[in-house]
């Protein structure tokens, strides 16, 4: 299953489509298929375009990080929290052996700041490598080095190494929470990850609270042609369409819920 959803993003990724789309316009020309080669080509056209220059891509991810709202003050009293792995550039940590972040840095800034506010609190790192290959240290490997940093006692943190998928974080996390004791944990990740983190949670009987963070719009995005930010519309795209391949792939599985949570 992990290999298959790998190489299934591959192929299915927004400008992959676009990609294979080109390919066939090709290769419908060479066979003298003129009217399949248009096809391909006008769609591999309009799709590029709504990568590139309109705000679908951001227009979706809005809906995901939306769909569970963060609390708007902390919690009395925090036991434990889970986060998610997926913020460190695991390539480049596995070989400097440092703590080089991602985009998605926010889930451990927050993650920091909550177990400064709460020095009772246990963190649990839930994150190796996700890589095919299987050869690169995960998030949990370089949290070791991170939190002591700030004063983090590395006592403190409960690490999950093996972990390469969400799924398998949660079944990981099932079996580390009962080890540890700990129950009614805040669940620290990227906010339009959070639906289908939710889902596969839920299904596994773990009680979260969720927590999310690393936001990537504003909340107030409106359909429309945007010309500014290319790169960043493809990127955004690419993420939404990557999330919504798992909560129809794990909801499929049944590995999770429900196919939406809220």
């Amino acid at each position: 299953m992990f290999l298959f959803s790998k190489l299934v993003w591959v192929v299915g990724q927004p400008l992959s489509l676009v990609f294979f789309l080109i390919l066939f316009s090709f290769l419908a020309v060479v066979l003298r298929f003129r009217s399949l080669a248009v096809f391909f080509s006008a769609l591999g056209t309009l799709l590029l375009f709504v990568i590139l220059f309109t705000t679908t891509g951001n227009y979706l991810l809005q809906d995901l990080e939306l769909r569970f709202p963060k609390p708007d003050r902390d919690p009395d009293n925090l036991q434990c929290l889970i986060v998610l792995g997926g913020a460190f550039e695991n390539e480049v940590n596995t070989t400097s052996h440092g703590i080089e972040f991602n985009a998605g840095a926010d889930r451990f800034i927050e993650a920091l700041r909550l177990a400064q506010r709460y020095p009772q609190s246990r963190i649990l790192i839930s994150g190796g490598d996700g890589s095919i290959s299987g050869k690169y240290e995960g998030d949990a490997a370089a949290s070791a080095r991170f939190f002591p940093l700030f004063g983090i006692a590395r006592e403190r943190l409960v690490e999950d190494r093996t972990s390469r998928t969400t799924f398998e974080n949660a079944i990981n996390t099932k079996e580390l929470l009962a080890s540890q004791g700990l129950s009614n944990c805040l669940m620290i990740t990227s906010g339009y990850h959070m639906p289908r983190s939710v889902g596969i949670f839920r299904k596994q009987g773990i009680d979260v609270v969720p927590w999310p963070t690393d936001y990537r719009t504003d909340g107030h995005v409106a359909l429309r042609i945007d010309f500014t930010q290319p790169s960043l519309n493809a990127q955004n795209m690419a993420t939404a369409v990557r999330e919504w391949f798992g909560l129809v792939g794990y909801y499929l599985a049944g590995r999770t819920s429900e196919l939406y949570p809220a």
